[in-house]
């Protein structure tokens, strides 16, 4: 029974990209509302820029989710790695078009086009998200400047949400950068926001809220530095080595060997071996750029 517990509390921090399992936080909370203003005051743009790992995908996933309860029309698309050319194709298929409208033999542009006019004039906002808009290909760049400096009626109600990271940024082509509404920095959890996501992640799959110890918590706090994707990695890891040593709970020193397995083999230099990052602030750094609708 305590390692059936376990086993699940591992399924728990599966680390999928699943809006219903977003967990918001003071931080990411935040950043919703401010996402959800730029639908309320429709203007045409928004930022969100965040390290590697820090969530960029899963908060703009939640977002088009809550964004759609609010009545727009949402279509979230990644552009890594897209080759040249592509783009728009996948764009149009994650767009509810009726099956006439794509059987119509004309250019992709048109008939997004014509679906951002026909959403405009049932007065329904269009929401398209670009998840790491920084390694977009050029063309997508391009195409994707044109959807917010547009001036026609049809692009009206059309709103853009891009991600990128701080390094990449200045990829960004700068008149979008120019005309976000928002721009939107996601920091890293800090211990609390780490306690209170193991907490509701157990909760969601009826571990128990006592699967890992208060120490074990702190412990993924602390070497992870606080960034989601390394708390999802050590905390899967760590309830797949208790239930194998047949314990009742994570602890700290289970953490401990769970994160010297990580280290080794993660190659990518995020960690530093019992070394404390700085603490960050919990709420996102949220700058307002420009206001360009009424």
């Amino acid at each position: 029974m305590v390692r059936d517990r376990l086993s699940l509390a591992a399924t728990a921090f599966d680390g999928v990209i699943d809006p219903a399992g977003f967990h918001a936080g003071p931080s990411r909370e935040e950043a919703l509302a401010r996402l959800e203003w730029l639908l309320a005051e429709r203007q045409r743009c928004g930022l969100v820029v965040a390290d590697t790992g820090l969530g960029k995908s899963h908060l703009v996933a939640a977002a088009a989710r809550r964004l759609g309860g609010l009545g727009a029309e949402t279509a979230v698309l990644s552009l890594r790695g897209l080759p040249e050319g592509e783009w728009l194709d996948l764009l149009l298929a994650r767009l509810p078009l009726d099956p006439a409208s794509r059987a119509e033999a004309i250019r992709p542009w048109l008939a997004l086009e014509n679906r951002l006019r026909e959403n405009m004039l049932m007065e329904r906002s269009t929401v398209l998200v670009f998840d790491d808009v920084d390694a977009a290909p050029v063309d997508a760049l391009e195409g994707i400047d044109r959807l917010v400096a547009a001036g026609e009626p049809r692009f009206a109600t059309t709103i853009v949400v891009a991600t990128a990271t701080p390094g990449g940024v200045a990829r960004v082509p700068a008149s979008l950068r120019r005309r976000a509404g928002v721009r939107i920095d996601l920091p890293p959890w800090d211990e609390g926001d780490v306690a209170a996501y193991v907490a509701f992640a157990l909760e969601r799959v009826d571990a128990g809220a006592d699967a890992f110890s208060d120490a074990a918590v702190a412990t993924i706090a602390r070497f992870s530095g606080g960034v989601p994707r390394t708390v999802c990695r050590l905390a899967r890891l760590s309830a797949v080595a208790a239930a194998g040593e047949r314990l009742d709970r994570v602890a700290a020193d289970t953490v401990e060997r769970a994160w010297r397995e990580l280290l080794p083999g993660d190659g990518d230099g995020e960690f530093t071996d019992h070394v404390e990052r700085p603490r960050q602030p919990t709420a996102a750094r949220v700058t307002p750029v420009r206001r360009l609708w009424g």
